[in-house]
């Protein structure tokens, strides 16, 4: 099933996150890693500390196995919404650009 996810950024965290999805630990998780790296690789800073992405999930619970495994350890406020087709809806800056872009350091503001 095709999902609208609608998350806040817990900015504490996006060193740490950006770490894992570009070091393979995420990708090396079965069955659902390289979907989560394509979903933030794809996902849109639309607000301040607000992400929003479409995900194909099968999981009985939307996104059960994704969130207890990688987005609840640096996302939180959650929404996960059914829908039947990626729409061109979502604006704002690219999630992966903020996370390259990102020195890492107290001067910066994510």
């Amino acid at each position: 099933m095709l999902y609208k996810v609608k998350a806040k950024i817990n900015k504490l965290k996006m060193k740490e996150f950006y770490n894992v999805l570009t070091d393979g630990s995420i990708a090396a998780l079965e069955p659902e890693g390289p979907e989560i790296v394509n979903a933030m690789q794809k996902a849109v800073k639309s607000e301040d500390d607000v992400l929003e992405w479409y995900e194909v999930c099968h999981c009985a619970t939307p996104l059960e196995h994704e969130r207890d495994t990688v987005y609840d350890k640096y996302l939180y406020d959650i929404e996960v919404t059914l829908v039947y087709e990626i729409k061109d809806d979502i604006k704002g800056q690219s999630f992966w650009d903020c996370l390259e872009n990102w020195h890492f350091d107290d001067t910066y503001t994510f």
